[in-house]
């Protein structure tokens, strides 16, 4: 069971992610082009003397690019490497209200591959997103 969820805002929609999957809520000071990197790379940052491998969730989900203004992060430890992932918003850790369902019916372009359960939260049902598919390059979508 999910215990804490992290509700962000992400290509325009509410979502909570597993709160322990997640290191650190920031807001990025600079970003730093990484030419040649995959086509959801947003760039590189620093934190705390770490370099991060900053992540454009909406590029990631096939949606488009985050908006250039757009710094505010989530810091999440992927397969050793730490990843800063770009959100829109941070909105707040809350208590899930029960387990995670199954999702039973498609959820939308970019948003099948990442979602891995419904969840109830401050009597709102959510997507739950594993941000370390997120993190992953997203494969060839069919057109």
């Amino acid at each position: 069971m999910v215990d804490l969820l992290l509700i962000v805002r992400l290509a325009g929609r509410r979502i909570a992610l597993p709160a322990h999957d997640v290191e650190a809520v920031v807001e990025l000071d600079g970003l730093t082009p990484a030419p040649g990197s995959a086509d959801h790379v947003a760039g590189l940052s620093a934190l705390r003397s770490r370099v991060l491998t900053v992540i454009d969730g909406i590029a990631s989900l096939g949606l488009g690019r985050a908006e250039t203004n757009c710094r505010e992060a989530i810091v999440v430890n992927s397969e050793g490497h730490t990843y800063a992932l770009l959100v829109e918003e941070v909105e707040d850790v809350v208590e899930a209200n029960g387990a995670p369902v199954p999702v039973n019916a498609p959820i939308g372009r970019g948003w099948d591959r990442v979602g891995i359960g419904m969840v109830e939260a401050d009597d709102d049902l959510l997507l739950l997103v594993n941000p370390h598919l997120l993190i992953a390059a997203p494969t060839a979508q069919a057109a």
